[in-house]
């Protein structure tokens, strides 16, 4: 295979390719959303204009375009343009455009512009083969992802490389792309009498879920799979639409699921409509575990809960073993009760703050020593030492004596500070009493 033929493609006979490949845009005037990096003005839209394109990465979900820019630097760069694919690719395939690029440069004086799609798919070492020429300016490297490059792109290349997000594209996208593709003679099926619904349509362009490619792959499957009327057309109805494509799949990749996972956390806090929402969607649509939320849930109910209501906890836990005992789906009511107690619980951080409070009180104090009238007495001659002079709490009214029970760089610290909510707010008081008792004995 000759890894220096990027329009290989277009040598194929046109009946073989697909409409999405037929019709991809050639031109920035005719590429399908992305304004806020390709708009008029915009960065990435003046450098490949002047042919000025650096090494960037592009990233976003499938159908986005991402590959139809990378055809587009294609058509206006005067270098030697190489795509490879990381998910066939080797290092020795890397090292040939790498080795070819620095004969063109030193013998014709042009760059080379190499194209890695999916490049997510090449491990550390394969990544780290691309540095040098990258570094050197051998090539320009142009590299498209689906998948979080903070997560699957080493930092080394990252920061040799203007990171481009793409945006999801919506239906009214997916709507333009089909009519086009409808009026187009030469690449798309504008030579075919075709009669599509207003229906038909709308209904691909929402299961194709911002997917261009996807989208006009079920239009060229109604179109072709549709018997013609009596007078030659071939109308693609409601009916047609919905047998040309179905609901996706929807994949996770990792950087999703810590996604969800991260809102199901964050919704716990603020919503239970949308707790619940992400929950069953990571579940039943993604196939993520539900042990990896419960397990969240467990966490917010200390963290963000915590003492303004230590139901949660139980709730939780109470889960957590109905999971274990009865599985699923048929746990799903007992885990739901749980969230959304948890949610309309009173919130307090209290026990996360007093985690860190205690932690800075490590970096302030190396050491610490206990204090004399706290130390282990259990043995003869402990008073001798010093180990004296503890007072016990339940011989005094309200079961709570004042005395020093940390140690003495640290004896006026504060750690926890209850808030106002739930029942944390008679904590609040019950400190409020005992710290204007320590006040009262220290004054006198």
């Amino acid at each position: 295979m000759d890894l220096f033929s990027f329009r290989e493609e277009e040598q194929e006979a046109g009946s073989m390719r697909l409409l999405a490949d037929r019709i991809r845009p050639r031109t920035l005037d005719e590429y399908i959303g992305q304004e806020h990096i390709v708009g008029p003005g915009r960065l990435l839209r003046r450098a490949i204009e002047a042919d000025k394109v650096s090494s960037i990465l592009l990233y976003g979900p499938p159908g986005c375009g991402k590959t139809t820019l990378a055809n587009i630097v294609s058509e206006q760069t005067q270098g030697e343009f190489v795509r490879l694919n990381a998910v066939d690719a080797s290092v020795k395939d890397v090292r040939a455009v790498i080795e070819k690029a620095v004969s063109n440069k030193s013998l014709y004086g042009t760059k080379t512009i190499l194209f890695l799609d999916e490049v997510h798919r090449f491990n550390r070492s394969q990544q780290d083969a691309l540095l040098p020429a990258v570094e050197k300016g051998t090539i320009v490297f142009i590299g498209a992802t689906t998948e979080n490059p903070f997560h699957h792109v080493n930092g080394a290349l990252m920061s040799r490389s203007t990171l481009f997000q793409l945006k999801p594209l919506t239906k009214e996208h997916s709507l333009i792309a089909m009519q086009r593709a409808l009026a187009d003679k030469e690449r798309g099926l504008g030579f075919m009498p075709i009669q599509a619904d207003e229906q038909a349509l709308a209904h691909i362009a929402a299961m194709a879920n911002g997917d261009i490619r996807r989208a006009l792959n079920a239009l060229e499957l109604a179109a072709m799979t549709t018997i013609p009327e009596p007078d030659g057309t071939v109308r693609i109805t409601l009916e047609e639409a919905e047998e040309s494509v179905r609901r996706p799949t929807i994949q996770a990749d990792e950087s999703t699921q810590y996604d969800v996972l991260s809102a199901f956390h964050k919704s716990v806090r603020g919503s239970s409509d949308a707790a619940l929402f992400w929950f069953f969607y990571a579940v039943e649509q993604l196939g993520m575990d539900p042990m990896t939320f419960i397990r969240r849930l467990t966490v917010a109910c200390s963290e963000d809960i915590g003492l303004a209501n230590p139901q949660a906890m139980v709730q939780a836990v109470s889960a957590l073993e109905a999971y274990q005992r009865i599985g699923w789906p048929e746990s799903k009511y007992v885990i739901a009760q749980a969230i959304l107690f948890a949610v309309e619980s009173p919130k307090s951080n209290s026990i996360p703050l007093a985690i860190q409070r205690v932690m800075q009180a490590f970096e302030d104090v190396k050491s610490a020593e206990v204090p004399l009238h706290l130390r282990d007495t259990h043995y003869k001659g402990a008073d001798k030492l010093g180990h004296k002079g503890y007072q016990y709490p339940h011989d005094y009214a309200g079961h709570y004596v004042d005395q020093q029970y940390l140690p003495d760089p640290l004896k006026k610290r504060v750690f926890f500070m209850a808030s106002e909510q739930g029942m944390e707010a008679k904590m609040r008081i019950n400190q409020e009493i005992r710290r204007k008792q320590r006040t009262d004995r220290s004054d006198a």
